[in-house]
């Protein structure tokens, strides 16, 4: 991960924002996109203190036409293009049968379709370039979680939608690496969606046990730099895919008795 032109949306919080000090190394070239203005600007400020270069691009991922702009203006500012990682993403909270459909949309368009608009604009320019193109995913695009209904949608998408990007691309020798961090200690849950859209504003668990999203953005670099197609972070995620694979009825169990223990939130 040397002197990479590397675009990052989701950049201005959480795990996106982690890959942003991560990655501000070694002449890397950072591009931060993000809806907000301000967050993402602070980031770039303090990864210019590090004399790496560094790009904001105010981007919706939702809509094709910011997910264009975002890899044109990348071309315009460095050239090429050696890394996407799709991070944007939003989760929810809700029974699917007390939610409104605005909520799912909400979910699908900003996880699903914002990594398909940003890797369809980037594509040829990562292929001129062998490079990565990297999804944060998550043990719910392999196994629907309770009340999660759009989020495991959305995420068993994105996985789809990667794995055969990977198959298409075998012998242009491009790298995809879905990525499957566990519960991480970041502003997700606050910012879930409830059924009726508005946000959770608190976290159903206990934060304090989980990855920090420094954690998890050390070893989503170490696999990129590895090229591994696939990276699991948690032990429980491991386990659960493990029992999914052999026993699923098992882990619809275990994972149904799992979530009962969340607190319960108005």
């Amino acid at each position: 991960m040397e002197n990479k032109v590397i675009i990052i949306t989701g950049a201005s919080s959480g795990i996106g924002k982690s890959l942003a000090f991560a990655l501000a190394k070694k002449e890397n070239k950072l591009v931060l996109a993000g809806r907000n203005k301000e967050k993402l600007t602070a980031v770039a400020e303090k990864i210019k203190a590090k004399n790496i270069s560094a790009i904001i691009v105010v981007t919706d991922v939702c809509k094709a036409k910011d997910c264009q702009k975002l890899i044109e203006k990348t071309i315009a500012e460095f050239g090429r293009i050696d890394v996407l990682i799709n991070n944007a993403g939003i989760s929810m909270r809700a029974l699917f049968n007390e939610s409104d459909l605005d909520v799912i949309k909400k979910v699908m368009n900003t996880n699903f379709w914002g990594t398909v608009f940003c890797t369809k604009y980037a594509l040829p320019h990562l292929l001129k370039t062998t490079g990565s193109i990297v999804g944060i995913s998550s043990i719910a695009g392999y196994v629907g979680l309770p009340e999660r209904s759009a989020y495991s949608a959305s995420k068993f998408a994105m996985n789809g939608f990667l794995e055969s990007l990977r198959s298409e691309n075998l012998e242009n020798n491009l790298h995809v690496l879905i990525a499957c961090p566990g519960f991480t200690k970041s502003n997700i849950r606050k910012s879930a969606l409830l059924k009726d859209g508005s946000f959770q504003n608190e976290s159903p668990r206990n934060e304090n046990r989980m990855m920090t999203a420094e954690q998890v953005a050390k070893k989503i670099v170490c696999a990129i730099n590895c090229k591994k197609d696939f990276i699991t972070m948690s032990t429980n995620g491991k386990l659960i895919l493990f029992i999914n694979r052999f026993f699923p009825k098992l882990a619809k169990r275990l994972i149904y008795n799992h979530f009962l223990k969340e607190k319960k939130i108005k």
